[in-house]
């Protein structure tokens, strides 16, 4: 039986928190690889002024030098020369990571040739574009490559002119169904801009749990525990849970409440059982 008891990081291969760092800063990757994100996003992208891109590359070169598991890659936009230098530098380095996180992806042939040129290496595609948003299944369904899929809220704002959330509320269900009909983890969410409002984060992670996300990207430490707190399993659901599996075993199609135990009913007990047991 699952313990309800939690611990502040789940087990590897079901990260709930993802730490964006500056590649360009050493200093705080290594602090960050020592602190309680379950990976740590290592950013040549977004994070890093065009001036310093080749110095923060050489960093990252220096970093995968020996393995780095929950070390995850953002590389640029692999249609510009920044991303096809990360590419070219990176290479069979990225083989001791967790992988590459993708940027600005808009089509499957785009993964394939990403996938070619760092064969074995898992991908997570961010769809940050309303091209990419419409593709979202057919990146998703890509290559073998793809470990996963997520939104870039940032820039789909931007490019859907979208002033408030609820013009958001139908991108991240697409991303959701689109990750799951593809048979990958749900995704996790993006993240949340305001550093200093953590209750509208604690809040934010709430609405993305009953979306479906699983977990969250973070741009601060600080926002670490609001997230791991909102995307653990509650002792209230792992009881419901425990109550639905052992009335599914012991052959029974209804609790003393009345709740049906069908199929899907179980499924998704144990589903929470499972994440119970990751932490």
């Amino acid at each position: 039986m699952p313990s309800t008891g939690f611990s502040s990081r789940p087990s590897a291969g079901s990260p709930l928190t993802w730490l964006y760092v500056p590649a360009d800063r050493p200093d705080r990757v290594a602090k960050a690889l020592g602190g309680e994100a379950d990976m740590v996003v290592v950013d040549l992208e977004d994070a890093v002024a065009p001036e310093n891109k080749g110095t923060a590359r050489a960093a990252t070169v220096a970093l995968l030098s020996t393995p780095q598991p929950r070390v995850e890659i953002r590389v640029n936009d692999v249609r510009t020369p920044y991303g096809q230098a990360d590419l070219h530098a990176l290479g069979t380095l990225l083989h001791g990571s967790g992988g590459l996180r993708v940027p600005k992806v808009e089509s499957a042939d785009e993964v394939r040739w990403i996938a070619d040129a760092v064969p074995g290496v898992p991908l997570r595609p961010i769809v940050e574009s309303a091209l990419g948003l419409e593709r979202a299944f057919e990146i998703a369904t890509a290559s073998p490559a793809v470990a996963g899929i997520g939104l870039g809220e940032a820039d789909l704002r931007a490019d859907l002119g979208v002033t408030g959330e609820a013009g958001l509320a139908w991108a991240r269900s697409r991303i959701v169904v689109a990750a799951r009909a593809a048979g990958l983890p749900a995704p996790a969410q993006s993240v949340y801009p305001n550093v200093r409002d953590l209750d509208g984060l604690a809040a934010s992670c709430a609405e993305g749990r009953v979306m479906g996300f699983r977990g969250r990207a973070a741009i601060h430490p600080i926002q670490l525990p609001v997230i791991a707190a909102a995307y653990r399993p509650t002792r209230e659901e792992i009881v419901a849970a425990l109550e639905v599996v052992s009335a599914a075993d012991q052959g029974a199609v209804a609790l003393a409440d009345g709740r049906f135990v069908d199929e899907a009913v179980v499924r998704q007990a144990r589903s929470i059982l499972t994440d119970a047991g990751d932490h």
